[in-house]
Formats: structure tokens, C-alpha cells, sequence
């Protein structure tokens, strides 16, 4: 939280800012020898792609975080049944040791039936449901977790993929290991 403006800052530009930030410690720690005895053994004349990233919840205009509380999480489910939270995620590669870095963002809107702030037979509402069944919310950006049962079942559809919602785009990373092959490879 020490990099960036999570107030102010442009989504898409602060989670590049953080991956970059993670890739530069990364790379320097390599290349003081700080990693080997964690690393598998450089593939002669091959190196290493330093893969880093970073992922923002937005709603309604503005980067959210971890709900502190439940009575927070359950501020926020109501307001997703309303307009829908979006996910920024970015990819940062880095070949080490040519220095070569290629990155990207990818963004995933979640859209909810207005069920979803609705309360069960017994009671319970989504965060309770999800409370009892100690599901970690509080520590989730947005306190979104839309890989849990409980959440599937108010969800209407992911305008993206589920993957970028639950923090690494495939095919941002796919994208990014060709043009970084296509970087590598050029005179």
C-alpha cells in the first residue's frame, strides 16, 4: 500500500504500477543471488521469466479493498446486486538476465442477479451463509469469492473469465509469453 494512490490512481495504471514494482524487487534479489537456493537451476544460455502481478476490485467508480468487517461485506453484496464490481488485473514478465519485460492488463466485470443481497428461508443472507460456512471474505478484494457455491448461485454472468476474476488471466499470460518470445528471439 506504500506504491500508489488507490483513491486517485487509474485502476489499470496502478496495478501495472505494483507488478512492475514486484518485478523490479524480484529481478534485483536474482541478481544479487538473494533466490537461487529457491529457484531450479538456470537452463544454460536460458534464464529466467519473472512472472509478477497485481489485481484491484473496482465498484461504482472507485478501487475497493478487503471489507474490514462483515457489516462492510454486506454493505457491499448489496450494492453489487445493483451495478456490477469489476476486476483489474495485470501481468508483468521479465526475462532474466536480458531485462526484456513485456506487460498487460485485463479487466472482468461481474454482474449479479439483485438476489444476491436477498435473505434465505432461515434468515441468512449471502455473507451470513458465507460467514457460517467460513468462507475467508475479509480476505478477499471486494470480499469477492466467486469460486464459492454460495456466490455461483447469484451470479449471472462474467463479462471476462473466471480466472481473471480469481487473479491471473490466462490468456493475458499466454499473450504476453508470445510477445516476450517474440522480443527474445528478434536480432
Amino acid at each position: 500500500k506504500n506504491i500508489g494512490d488507490r483513491l486517485n490512481d487509474n485502476p489499470e495504471q496502478l496495478v501495472l504500477t505494483l507488478a512492475k514494482a514486484k518485478a523490479d524487487h524480484l529481478v534485483s534479489e536474482l541478481s544479487k543471488g538473494n533466490l537461487n537456493q529457491e529457484l531450479p537451476q538456470k537452463v544454460a544460455g536460458k534464464g529466467w521469466i519473472v512472472l509478477t502481478g497485481d489485481q484491484v476490485v473496482t465498484h461504482d467508480g472507485l478501487i475497493i479493498e478487503k471489507p474490514e468487517n462483515v457489516a462492510e461485506a454486506k454493505r457491499r453484496v448489496v450494492g453489487y446486486g445493483k451495478s456490477p464490481p469489476q476486476t483489474v488485473g495485470s501481468c508483468v514478465l521479465t526475462h532474466v538476465p536480458s531485462g526484456n519485460q513485456v506487460s498487460g492488463v485485463d479487466t472482468a466485470t461481474i454482474f449479479f442477479r439483485p438476489t444476491i443481497a436477498d435473505k434465505t428461508e432461515d434468515g441468512l443472507d449471502l455473507v451470513d451463509r458465507l460467514v457460517r460456512d467460513e468462507a475467508p471474505i475479509l480476505d478477499c478484494a471486494g470480499g469477492l469469492m466467486i469460486e464459492h457455491p454460495f456466490v455461483k448461485e447469484h451470479l449471472d454472468r462474467i463479462e471476462g473469465t473466471e480466472d481473471s476474476v480469481m487473479g491471473l488471466s490466462k490468456d493475458l499470460v499466454l499473450r504476453l509469453l508470445e510477445e516476450l518470445k517474440g522480443k527474445l528471439s528478434a536480432p
